[in-house]
């Protein structure tokens, strides 16, 4: 049978152009049957639907955002399929096509033998079709170049700029002339060659510039109007519109004609457009520049042969050849050869780091010398790039907190500007005693005109008003943020899940780190073995290393490793068994072995008073003492010390200087683990914590601190990391699919920390910035629109003005180094983080 669908689906909704269009797409898809909640994003112009209960049919959901008067776009493709002989056969292979995500119809012909599927676009690839139909049990006679949903979407994209920029030339090519025709009239009050003239030829050429390259604004705001969800281009209808008929009017009422000013307001409206396209463009180029990064071919044995092959027909078991100066075609093992590999690209870290045979490497990072062969691992959506472009994709989709205030204001902006602009209207026409005094007030203005008819100066205020209101800088204001953060986070190995974990992270009051494979490298080693009683040093070792043969745990594979390095002979243990955070048991030729925590050997009646000083000592210098017992008798001591990350001394140090407390949280006894503490600065120690209490901890710090942050290794520390308020997981090459965590930390290196804390904070600054000046612009602008001292035109420019400069803001973070001080060459202060370098950047 085929798998069931995703409880998620995100795609592309086209038409949006403001924050109230974004109300309207996401009320309409909440209130669709089955749909648990709904989060549209108009800086990426996509929905993300999660569901109730399994899945929801696509067409349910395009049909919801077409009621709405928007639209899902979709693509068809023909796929040829081998191995089909009868109508069953079409069926299958129907029902599997059916339910890849976000597939809306599939149809099978057998007599062509092709398959023909309508999907939305960007939802779906052609390497997934051609996995439905071999999991239905047939073939793909070949699949062709994939296409994944950020390629589409990052075409679409381009289209858009494309298509606005021509519409803005064409919209000047009437506007200009318009301009120039106007010049006589306004200085020296000559309407050549005559007045009728004059009027008929501004009608003329403004209708083209609303009639046709302003068509889609129309179409999407009458659309919208007849919907009863008037969006931002439903007030440029409205604006233009009754501007454009003061022309005809002029005819036979006595009004200005502001049939020209219609044409000039769309064009500053479709230049506003333009530059707001190229700019969301930038703002996601983050996801172009990862896919730019991936090879288009590889180089792949078959049959003892060098084969070039395209990097999409690459499968798990290949191996591939990489000469230095290439790209590794797809996440793999080094089966041959060593070199020095740039995975900048992976974890912005600019040193190559050395590979050998065992390695794992990335797909997209530059061998820089020698030449490898690799086995290939991960191929398609499970490669590492892959999956950092889904991780960018999906923080991109979601929404920050702070957005709800501004989400619930816009849900209902529009009605109350078009409200608003015919109560300005009716204001005028009734009371221009009450308004006129307004008006002249402003006549120290040049462009305030007070001695027009009181319906003239009526139709523009009211014009005014529909124009000069934007609810697209509120709408834009956290998701163009949003989309530069996660792509700034991904260039530096920070990928960030959610918008809400941007918010939160800049509120932690306690970084709570994991000590091995956090703060340590999690490779320890054996630095002391201390034989007890009658007991000689290699008889221990060699007991005690074949007990540890069959443990998982980083310090028994630490001391396998240091008999091996001696080549002491080991036994395979029976009857072993792992006391969960105490130590191990087994029998090792006949012995009974005994290796672990004081606790341990006291439960089984082992007196272990004549270590203890000796313990004390070990682990007063910050290592882990492990007692062993054999048959019972006190046997000797292994002590193993797990060396401290680089820059763990200075990451805590920065920390600190962002005004956070740290704690450090482990399984060693008290005695180790503030030694190591001491070491690097922490400021509280959480020791002899086992496994399965470290939720308890993080628990307890939340009722002592607002929020917490937990820094672990996102695989033993999963629970803790989803209790902690912002769950950090540190990764490591290829290891990235963390479920549990907020943030994944590409290098394992805790400069990371402090790299994600400032890029929360920058951005959240940036954030808050956007939404003052969005809120700021409406509150100052409407009212002086209101009393007549816009000009509709300067009213559109100020209205195309604030949604670029929110957009121009929110890309201008990228110039904000959220790198730790110290990694600038810098000394540490508190008064050069990213929360105060942001302004000067936006």
């Amino acid at each position: 049978m085929p798998e069931e669908q995703s409880d998620r689906l995100t795609f592309p909704v086209e038409g949006m152009h403001c924050a109230s269009c974004v109300s309207s797409v996401d009320g309409a898809l909440e209130g669709v049957e089955g749909v648990a909640e709904a989060n549209v994003n108009l800086a990426t112009e996509k929905a993300s639907v999660s569901f109730e209960n399994g899945s929801v049919a696509p067409e349910t959901l395009v049909d919801a955002v077409d009621r709405a008067g928007y639209e899902v776009p979709t693509e068809k493709m023909t796929l040829p399929v081998e191995g089909m002989h009868c109508a069953s056969c079409v069926s299958t292979v129907d029902e599997f096509l059916s339910d890849v995500p976000g597939v809306l119809e599939a149809n099978v012909n057998l007599a062509t033998e092709k398959a023909t599927v309508t999907y939305i676009l960007g939802t779906a690839t052609k390497r997934e079709f051609a996995e439905a139909v071999r999991d239905a049990g047939y073939d793909v006679e070949e699949t062709g170049e994939d296409e994944t949903a950020a390629e589409s979407a990052t075409e679409k994209t381009e289209q858009k700029v494309e298509q606005a920029r021509s519409r803005m030339w064409i919209a000047w090519a009437f506007t200009l002339p318009i301009i120039a025709w106007m010049i006589p009239e306004m200085v020296f009050g000559l309407a050549w060659p005559s007045e009728t003239v004059y009027h008929l030829g501004m009608i003329g050429l403004a209708a083209p510039v609303l009639g046709w390259v302003g068509w889609e604004t129309y179409q999407s705001g009458t659309k919208a109007l007849l919907n009863g969800t008037p969006n931002m281009d439903s007030l440029i209808v409205l604006g233009t519109a009754a501007a454009f008929l003061t022309g005809p009017a002029s005819f036979v009422i006595p009004v200005a004609s502001y049939a020209g000013v219609s044409a000039m307001i769309m064009a500053f409206h479709l230049t506003g457009r333009y530059i707001e396209e190229s700019a969301k463009g930038r703002a996601s180029e983050a996801i172009r520049k990862l896919m730019e990064m991936e090879a288009k071919t590889a180089t792949v044995l078959r049959d003892g042969e060098e084969v070039e092959i395209p990097v999409d027909q690459v499968e798990v078991g290949d191996v591939m050849v990489v000469r230095p100066g290439e790209k590794i075609p797809t996440d793999g093992k080094i089966v041959e050869g060593e070199s020095a590999l740039d995975e900048s690209m992976a974890t912005g870290e600019s040193m190559p780091v050395p590979k050998e045979p065992g390695d794992e490497v990335i797909g997209a990072t530059v061998n820089q010398d020698g030449r490898l062969k690799v086995k290939a691992t991960a191929v398609g959506k499970d490669t590492f790039l892959s999956q950092v472009v889904k991780l960018v994709e999906e923080a991109q989709g979601t929404k920050v907190p702070i957005q709800d205030l501004a989400d619930r204001i816009t849900g209902v902006f529009v009605p109350i500007i078009i409200g608003v602009a015919l109560l300005t209207f009716a204001l005028w026409m009734l009371a221009p005693g009450l308004m006129q005094p307004l008006v002249d007030a402003g006549s120290f203005l040049p462009w305030v005109v007070t001695d027009l008819s009181v319906l003239t100066l009526a139709i523009a205020s009211m014009v005014a008003v529909f124009v000069i209101a934007c609810p697209c800088a509120l709408g834009l204001a956290t998701p163009t943020a949003l989309m530069v953060s996660s792509g700034m986070g991904a260039e530096h190995g920070v990928l960030i899940r959610s918008g809400e974990a941007i918010q939160t992270l800049k509120d932690v009051g306690i970084v709570v780190l994991d000590k091995t494979g956090t703060i340590t490298r999690g490779e320890p080693e054996v630095t002391d073995l201390v034989a007890m009683g009658d007991w000689d040093k290699a008889t221990v070792l060699q007991l005690v290393a074949s007990a540890e043969r069959a443990s998982e745990h980083p310090l028994g594979e630490a001391i396998v490793r240091r008999a091996e390095a001696e080549e002491r002979l080991l036994e395979e243990p029976s009857d072993f068994e792992a006391v969960r955070g105490k130590g191990i048991r087994a029998t090792v030729d006949d012995r009974d072995v005994l290796v672990g925590t004081r606790t341990l050997l006291r439960e089984e009646g082992t007196d272990v008073e004549a270590a203890e000083k000796r313990m004390e000592t070990l682990e007063r210098e910050g290592k882990t003492a492990m007692l062993a017992a054999i048959d019972g008798h006190l046997a000797g001591i292994v002590a193993v010390a797990d060396a401290l990350k680089d820059d763990s001394v200075q990451a805590i140090e920065a920390l600190h200087d962002l005004g956070l407390e740290t704690a450090m949280i482990t399984g060693d006894n008290e005695r180790t683990a503030r030694a190591v503490a001491d070491q690097v600065g922490i400021d509280h120690v959480l020791a002899e914590v086992l496994p399965d209490e470290k939720t308890d901890e993080v628990k307890g710090l939340q009722e002592e601190h607002d929020r917490v942050a937990f820094v672990g290794d996102g695989i033993n520390d999963a629970p803790a990391l989803t209790q902690a308020d912002v769950g950090l997981a540190i990764g490591t090459g290829t290891d990235i699919a963390i479920e549990s965590s907020d943030v994944t930390l590409v290098r394992g290196e805790l400069s990371s920390v402090v790299e994600a804390i400032n890029l929360s904070r920058a951005t959240f600054r940036t954030i808050k910035q956007n939404l003052f000046w969005a809120f700021a612009y409406n509150v100052l602008m409407i009212p002086l629109a209101v009393i007549g001292w816009m000009h509709p035109v300067l009213a559109e420019i100020a209205m195309a003005t604030s949604s670029i400069t929110v957009v121009g803001n929110a890309n201008r973070l990228r110039g904000v180094d959220i790198r730790p001080d110290y990694e600038r060459g810098e000394s540490p202060t508190p008064a050069t983080t990213a929360e105060e370098a942001a302004p000067a950047a936006a």
